[in-house]
């Protein structure tokens, strides 16, 4: 018996957005990496003072796409520029529906004149192996999912080696000039006799590279980069701690991808199962749009305009051309008002009324959190991505707004909680909602010196 598909199971559910608040269940990170090491605190902490070592090989998937049209596919489906796209470069590929609005995203390198690798979470993937598998492209690709859902390891392991001293620890490891490769491109280098790709990357702001190779090696690099940092105050990073570092360099790492109206991605929706990420994503927050068209973005709104370029023909350019010349909204961050933010955890101890919707420190495992963002009284922007930054001891968040309100300094109100402090998702506690002061600050929210 075939598989439901997504079309049958919205046509079912009749309203796309309430099938998707009540899928119920936040992120829930592989059992393979601890949520703490040490402490989150100390492992933020050297993510800004020395070094830390990270494993992403369970949580993201792998595609490896392959062939002699493999170029033109993904230049297609994607709104960045494939010129000088060469053998060693790497690139965030956005991928947008027809009318202009995002799918998904993934860090793509080029690793052959006919192969590529992306990597990250599956909407983009998922969109790929659709467009190869129906448009007649001579290509062949593989999805390696992330290991909750592969009863095999992993494809590739996925280290990052990030921080102030990850560049020292990676020059103890090489011989090669590690100096020489530009902020992402990778390099083919060797470690303890096995050949890894290295991309020049910064998830902590610093220079800091990604390592990526046969997951059968994994073991044993991740153990001479942790004898290598010893001396550099090198310490693993938990999954507690890598949450946040996200929201500070402004990349919002979950949406709702802009698949389930429209006649253009009916077939689409009838490829995709009922039980894939994008039938059972779970969206929360004080924003309740009637229509799942509500919650869509485009790469304009999420602060991505340097990444579309029309030198090429792709899914979504004439609409993005339209929008780019004159953009509603922009992306920025949000500083929460400290009083406001700890008043969350002291309604816990106020007996009069239900507490305030909690979060765990310092970024809840949500899905797709919206949440609206007000100036007297009118919704100006959706605040997303939330997190709790320990460096800067602040709560913040990563916000689309309309351009008038973008301007550092402006103040604007954040409506925090469910309507009526209820939700048909069980993972989310009865709770009276309430509003937090925030003020607008420029997007990423950190000293860049990757």
């Amino acid at each position: 018996m075939a598989n439901k598909s997504l079309q049958s199971a919205l046509e079912v559910a009749e309203c796309p957005v309430e099938m998707l608040r009540q899928a119920g269940g936040r992120w829930t990170w592989p059992r393979e990496v601890a949520r703490e090491y040490t402490n989150w605190m100390d492992e933020l902490r050297a993510t800004r003072e020395t070094c830390v070592l990270a494993d992403l090989s369970h949580h993201q998937m792998d595609q490896v796409i392959e062939g002699p049209d493999a170029f033109d596919v993904l230049n297609h489906l994607s709104t960045n520029s494939f010129d000088g796209f060469d053998v060693g470069k790497a690139k965030q590929a956005i991928m947008c529906n027809p009318d202009g609005y995002f799918i998904g995203d993934g860090v793509l390198q080029r690793i052959g004149e006919e192969k590529f690798v992306m990597s990250g979470k599956v909407p983009a993937a998922h969109w790929v192996a659709y467009n190869i598998e129906t448009g007649g492209y001579d290509v062949e690709q593989t999805i390696y999912p992330k290991s909750s859902k592969n009863p095999d390891d992993p494809y590739f392991f996925t280290y990052q080696v990030q921080g102030p001293n990850a560049l020292d620890v990676m020059q103890e490891l090489v011989d090669d000039d590690l100096t020489d490769i530009p902020f992402f491109n990778f390099k083919r280098i060797t470690i303890a006799g096995e050949e890894v790709r290295a991309l020049r990357h910064g998830m902590a702001g610093e220079v800091g590279f990604e390592l990526q190779g046969s997951y059968e090696h994994s073991d044993l690099i991740k153990d001479v980069i942790l004898e290598a940092g010893a001396d550099y105050g090198i310490k693993r990073l938990g999954t507690r701690a890598y949450e946040p570092l996200s929201v500070k360099l402004g990349w919002v790492t979950t949406h709702v991808p802009a698949i389930y109206t429209g006649a253009e991605m009916r077939e689409y929706r009838e490829w995709l199962d009922a039980d894939s990420y994008e039938g059972t994503y779970s969206i929360g927050g004080s924003y309740s749009a009637e229509e799942i068209s509500g919650y869509y973005v485009s790469p304009i709104d999420l602060g991505y305009d340097h990444m579309v370029t029309f030198d090429h023909d792709f899914v979504g350019k004439e609409a993005l051309k339209a929008e780019v010349t004159n953009p509603e909204r922009t992306r920025v961050t949000l500083v929460w008002d400290d009083e406001d933010a700890a008043g969350l955890f002291a309604s816990l101890f106020q007996d009069e009324r239900l507490p305030h919707k909690i979060f765990d420190l310092p970024r809840d495992r949500w899905g797709a959190h919206h949440d609206e963002v007000l100036s007297d009284g009118d919704v100006v922007g959706i605040s997303k991505s939330f997190a709790y930054s320990y460096s800067d001891r602040q709560m913040i968040s990563i916000c689309s707004i309309d351009t008038e309100y973008s301007e550092p300094g402006t103040e604007v109100t954040l409506v925090w909680g469910e309507k009526n402090g209820e939700s048909p998702n069980p993972t989310v506690e009865s709770h009276t909602q309430t509003e937090i002061s925030a003020t607008v600050q420029p997007s990423p929210y950190l000293e860049d010196s990757r």
